[in-house]
């Protein structure tokens, strides 16, 4: 599958909001298209999505009457459990189909990855590590030293991924979760310009890259 990497429109808000829904069914309060359309606007925020563009109109965010090898297994999923979102509307023919969504904050030198989700039938095909492989590369290209985020302490699989992209752990955030209670793991990276960051980071770019194919992440990815 193909599909291309570039910065959150306003007119993806709808779709980014139910893939939000399906992703952290628990967390409270939940963004809205307003709180979205401000981050849009935040000169300090960067918003990006995977998405595919549309052929037709017969596309929807249900899950599909036959679902593929890999949807039957019992597979730990990266991000949290999905519930229905059937109500919530799907992209308009015509409109890119988006997959997957993340964020970030620069302040100073450092970028806080604030979210990654992707849609549940599109996990498993590289979509989430290529919008970190993004964040990355934008918050270098915006003057950052490190990126830090915080990640479930019982989120072993997303913590999995940002290690393999040498975050490391950097302390605990007490009752961090609003929904439960649960603690945050902190992670920070080395500083992502140094020629060991970039190193190793263009190795797993080249990796992803062999292993999913071809995609397109837009050049630049920072407003201007």
């Amino acid at each position: 599958m193909k599909y291309s990497i570039r910065l959150m429109r306003e007119e993806d808000i709808p779709q980014v909001l139910q893939i939000d829904r399906e992703a952290f069914p628990t967390q409270w309060p939940h963004p809205t298209h307003a709180s979205f359309k401000n981050e849009l606007n935040n000169r300090l925020a960067r918003y990006m999505v995977a998405y595919k563009q549309r052929k037709d109109s017969l596309e929807t965010t249900n899950q599909p009457t036959s679902e593929s090898f890999w949807q039957r297994l019992p597979l730990v999923k990266l991000f949290a459990p999905v519930k229905n979102t059937s109500s919530y509307p799907a992209a308009s023919a015509g409109q890119d189909y988006i997959l997957g969504y993340s964020g970030f904050w620069i302040m100073l030198e450092e970028a806080h990855l604030t979210t990654i989700a992707v849609r549940e039938t599109y996990h498993r095909q590289g979509i989430g590590e290529l919008l970190l492989i993004s964040v990355i590369d934008s918050a270098a290209q915006l003057g950052a030293r490190i990126i830090t985020l915080e990640v479930r302490l019982s989120n072993r699989t997303a913590q999995y991924l940002y290690e393999k992209y040498h975050f490391r752990p950097a302390g605990i955030r007490r009752r961090y979760y609003s929904d439960n209670s649960e603690d945050a793991l902190v992670m920070t990276t080395e500083t992502i310009t140094s020629d060991s960051f970039q190193s190793h980071f263009q190795q797993l770019r080249e990796a992803h890259y062999q292993k999913w194919g071809e995609t397109f992440v837009y050049a630049h990815l920072n407003r201007s």
